[in-house]
């Protein structure tokens, strides 16, 4: 990532707002190692650190937001047809629905700082057809916190950012594993949920 230190202020602002757009599409993409990096950057003189956070906020808000948009528009239709039930049957769309009616701030917010999570749970706000603002406000504060806290750190970084970018690589690791076990959690209440439709039909 030391190439971001030598290019162009328009161009590290362009280039950190659509990773932090595309890393919803594509969670591979490094954009948090990328927007610390930037910090640094900014905590140096070249760049300004509000205006690069701005800039990675607003990307990062309004790709997940475009998500939200997409499930809302498309998820019901699709999750109709013969694919979208063989992923998740009416019954379990349904659950899924009451989960983000009663449980939709926390959700959103927490799946923000996991990874996999980002894009999968705007989507599914979407399908359940949560309102708008119950989907803007946690994406907003999620994104707006966690993308600061990384700016302010590169910022304030100086000679030590390279300790820091080694911190929050081993942090991601972290969180790669709770996000791994939140799947493996999910996987088995999906499998649980259709074993007990399968029995009830069977009775």
């Amino acid at each position: 990532m030391a190439w971001l230190l030598g290019i162009p202020e328009w161009l590290l602002y362009l280039t950190l707002g659509l990773a932090a757009a595309v890393e919803n599409v594509f969670p591979p993409v490094p954009a948090d190692v990328m927007v610390l990096v930037g910090g640094v950057v900014a905590g140096a003189g070249p760049a300004d650190a509000s205006g690069l956070f701005l800039v990675v906020w607003l990307g990062n808000v309004g790709s997940a937001l475009a998500i939200y948009w997409v499930g809302l528009h498309y998820g019901p239709r699709f999750f109709e047809g013969r694919l979208g039930r063989a992923l998740l049957d009416p019954r379990q769309i349904h659950a899924l629905a009451r989960a983000y009616a009663r449980y939709g701030f926390p959700i959103i917010f927490f799946s923000r700082f996991l990874p996999v999570f980002r894009p999968v749970v705007p989507a599914f706000a979407g399908v359940s057809r949560l309102g708008f603002w119950g989907t803007a406000l946690p994406v907003a504060l999620a994104s707006a916190a966690w993308y600061g806290l990384l700016v302010y750190l590169g910022a304030a970084a100086g000679a030590n950012w390279r300790a820091i970018l080694s911190f929050f690589s081993q942090l991601g690791g972290y969180l790669s594993i709770v996000a791994a076990v939140l799947v493996a959690a999910l996987a088995w209440l999906w499998w649980r949920t259709r074993a007990q439709k399968e029995g009830t039909g069977g009775a």
